[in-house]
């Protein structure tokens, strides 16, 4: 849901603004993530010791595994290393790719890929890349690089169209010390990749657009998105396309399935659920305002789902912090 989401909020702000701003806040969506995973994650994914060059290129690889990103490593030697992006592209699923301007790579390169040196205190510590994907090229590649001499800003990211990475080779492949990784965690993590980018992806969008336009677009992509996925979602479930009790089943097991905590405080004889939700994880972290931000736009999701059901409902959803309390009602009771 939240995968889905992202892409269908890149698409509502792609077809309602201007490429340029679509790159800007891309740009700063993709330093936010860096500067909150970056360094954090070093230690984590067994880089500490490792050329600098070789270590950003094993991290993207590792890091974008773990979210279901599907990247690739090739080392050429301990001053330039690759990534290469395959396809579906994680970022673009599906269609998406044809509706986002080349704006979107432009930003993130800038936002995350031009900063590792900058993070990591080398100033000769550079990304070339040499392949997009909305130009049609053969996928997102390139290398990291570590020149014999400091970079200015705007060396830090360079373009090499027309250069080709080294052969692949499996057995380069960098893997997660299994010890640390359980099944479990690799699962929360994938799941917690795509929440990080919503919430992130929202508060910065704000910093572009404004609060109350950010609201619009990003309300009206969570509802339509709610809309679209609520019979998948469902289904993954196994829950019946039914009444209110169902659909108070539907948000438990989803939100209980996010790391939320979720409690039902409807009467046996009432016909409105009424379901209480703790602990959100969508919002950890976030100061007062963002989290107000995130939440109106994020229970949209959530309602939209709920307006799927063959039998409509009345759905509410109150915001008190990081409690949200549903209610909701078939329509013929």
């Amino acid at each position: 849901m939240h995968h889905s989401y992202l892409l269908g909020l890149q698409l509502m702000v792609a077809t309602n603004k201007e490429s340029a701003i679509v790159g800007d806040w891309m740009f700063r969506l993709f330093r936010r993530q860096h500067q909150e995973k970056f360094l954090s994650s070093f230690e984590k994914l067994g880089l500490v010791g490792m050329s600098d060059a070789v270590a950003c290129a094993k991290y993207h690889v590792m890091s974008n595994n773990i979210g279901g990103v599907p990247v690739e490593y090739i080392y050429e030697n301990e001053r330039k290393a690759w990534v290469r992006f395959r396809y579906p592209r994680w970022m673009y699923a599906g269609p998406t790719i044809c509706g986002v301007p080349v704006e979107v790579s432009r930003g993130f390169l800038k936002g995350w890929y031009a900063h590792n040196g900058v993070s990591l205190n080398n100033p000769r510590l550079g990304f070339v890349c040499v392949s997009e994907d909305m130009t049609g090229e053969f996928g997102f590649c390139g290398y990291f690089k570590e020149y014999d001499f400091d970079l200015a800003d705007e060396q830090r990211l360079q373009f090499a169209p027309g250069e080709l990475p080294p052969l692949f080779k499996p057995q380069d492949q960098p893997q997660l010390i299994s010890q640390q990784w359980s099944s479990e965690r690799l699962q929360k993590a994938n799941r917690n990749y795509a929440m990080g980018y919503i919430r992130n992806g929202i508060t910065e969008l704000a910093q572009v657009i404004g609060s109350e336009e950010t609201r619009q677009l990003a309300g009206k992509a969570a509802r339509l998105i709610g809309l679209q996925y609520l019979s998948q979602t469902r289904e993954l479930l196994d829950l019946e396309d039914a009444d209110a009790g169902s659909a108070g089943q539907y948000l438990q097991q989803m939100f209980q399935g996010m790391g939320d905590a979720v409690e039902f405080k409807s009467k046996p004889e009432s016909s409105e659920i009424e379901l209480h939700q703790y602990d959100l994880r969508i919002v950890k972290g976030l100061a007062a305002e963002e989290r107000e931000l995130v939440l109106s736009c994020w229970v949209q999701l959530w309602i939209g789902a709920l307006s799927s059901y063959r039998l409509l409902k009345r759905t509410s959803a109150e915001i008190f912090g990081d409690h949200i309390v549903w209610k909701f009602s078939d329509i013929s009771a």
